[in-house]
């Protein structure tokens, strides 16, 4: 599959990398990282990266201006995004080819190439692996590639201590940071809050509900407002209460404009089952979905409880 992905990269002169909507560390770094490979081996190709920004991340990658016109004859690679409704910029079906390259459960098998492998950490990871393969065939890693890939598995495995880390994330984290790569910029960085934020996770800590080992949080349109944060600034704070004693999974539901976003977390029960029920989707341990109306709440947290005692 790595091999196929070389060869389409090398046959094509303009290469458009998309990734999420409301994009995370993994999302970004993977989509810039594996951009700046193929400018660092391959300088006369034309590379870009699009889709939203957000502001809080805007110092790990920006995003480029595509007129449509660029598509025409392009190869499009879409990076770490399960569901074809969550990608970033719906004009990524106007190139000539599409590859996907992922690391949640392949369920929506979009592409004409897919390299889907769910025992990554993170698709930053699988962009590493990538450059391994391919050093041998001209692949070359810069100083900005190996940023962006260390960003993003941090961004993933929740700097090392979510269940996803494995002994081949610990040793490529390890060949990257022997490369001289200034990490403690990159954690400074991606885990600076502003003041406001530390203030909502103060009301987060005393005001989330805990019952038959679920935690639940609603933070609605009222209290971001309160708090002056942002509804993609409160997601930051999803596990802010993980290490409850007796904790099996938790799920906070945060009010946007036309939609309350909701994330699950979890330590042992599957809990994207149940964000597929609920126009979402991820990995068995995080995962997201949207719901408009509170009275969904109650549904989402009973079959939460379900699945804990299952797992009991």
């Amino acid at each position: 599959m790595k091999l196929q992905i070389l060869n389409a990269i090398k046959q094509y002169e303009t290469i458009i990398i998309h990734r999420h909507i409301r994009p995370d560390p993994d999302a970004l770094g993977s989509q810039g990282a594996l951009a700046e490979l193929i400018k660092e081996s391959f300088p006369e190709k034309k590379v870009y990266c699009v889709g939203e920004e957000d502001e809080a991340l805007t110092f790990l990658n920006r995003m480029d201006d595509v007129r449509d016109a660029e598509y025409e004859g392009a190869l499009v690679i879409v990076c770490d995004t399960a569901n074809e409704p969550r990608i970033s910029d719906h004009r990524y079906k106007m190139g000539d080819m599409l590859i996907k390259i992922d690391h949640h459960p392949n369920d929506d098998q979009y592409g004409d190439i897919m390299w889907v492998d769910t025992s990554a950490s993170a698709v930053s990871e699988m962009i590493y692996e990538f450059y391994h393969f391919g050093k041998e065939h001209g692949l070359k890693l810069n100083d900005k590639a190996a940023s962006l890939i260390y960003a993003g598995i941090i961004g993933d495995t929740g700097r090392f201590l979510f269940s996803n880390t494995t002994e081949k994330t610990f040793r490529y984290a390890s060949e990257i940071v022997s490369s001289g790569l200034d990490f403690t910029a990159i954690y400074d960085e991606l885990y600076k809050r502003r003041i406001e934020l530390i203030h909502l996770n103060g009301y987060v800590l005393q005001n989330f509900t805990f019952e038959d080992h679920v935690g639940v949080m609603k933070i609605p349109m009222e209290v971001l407002k309160k708090f002056n944060v942002s509804p993609s600034e409160a997601s930051l704070l999803v596990n802010a209460f993980s290490d409850a004693e007796g904790l099996k999974a938790w799920v906070f539901f945060i009010e946007e404009n036309d939609q309350i976003r909701v994330r699950f977390r979890s330590k042992g029960p599957i809990v994207n089952t149940i964000a597929n029920q609920f126009n979402g989707g991820g990995h068995p341990l995080a995962a997201g979905a949207t719901i408009y109306s509170w009275d969904d709440v109650d549904e989402i947290v009973q079959q939460l409880k379900e699945a804990c005692r299952i797992e009991s």
